[in-house]
């Protein structure tokens, strides 16, 4: 399951989930369940231009291999995209996902 199976517009609020968007979402909360990623989409999500996965080492304090695992399960679960830039991958978020996470965080009115 990806972010792409959760629908929109008062999500969590909503008086049934079907079961898939019940999967994507604890998926979707699973893969931001580390702080490395949740570092990761964050540097993503305030870049103007895609982030080179190079430039992520140094600042997060993470190997290459680690990088590149975390970075595989935020393609994996639709919040990045990946594009090859020659022997480079850059990555960016990808413009439903923003809406996604946007629907599953948004409780306005929920209680209280």
């Amino acid at each position: 399951m990806t972010a792409s199976s959760i629908t929109c517009s008062g999500y969590l609020t909503a008086p049934a989930l079907a079961e898939d968007e019940v999967v994507a979402t604890a998926e979707l909360f699973k893969t931001l369940g580390d702080p490395a990623r949740v570092r990761i989409v964050n540097r993503v999500a305030t870049s103007r231009e895609p982030v080179c996965a190079c430039e992520l080492y140094e600042p997060l304090g993470l190997s290459q291999p680690t990088v590149s695992h975390h970075l595989k399960k935020l393609v994996d679960a639709g919040l990045l995209e990946r594009e090859q830039r020659g022997k480079w991958a850059y990555f960016s978020l990808k413009r439903d996902a923003v809406e996604k996470l946007a629907a599953v965080a948004d409780l306005k009115g929920a209680c209280c």
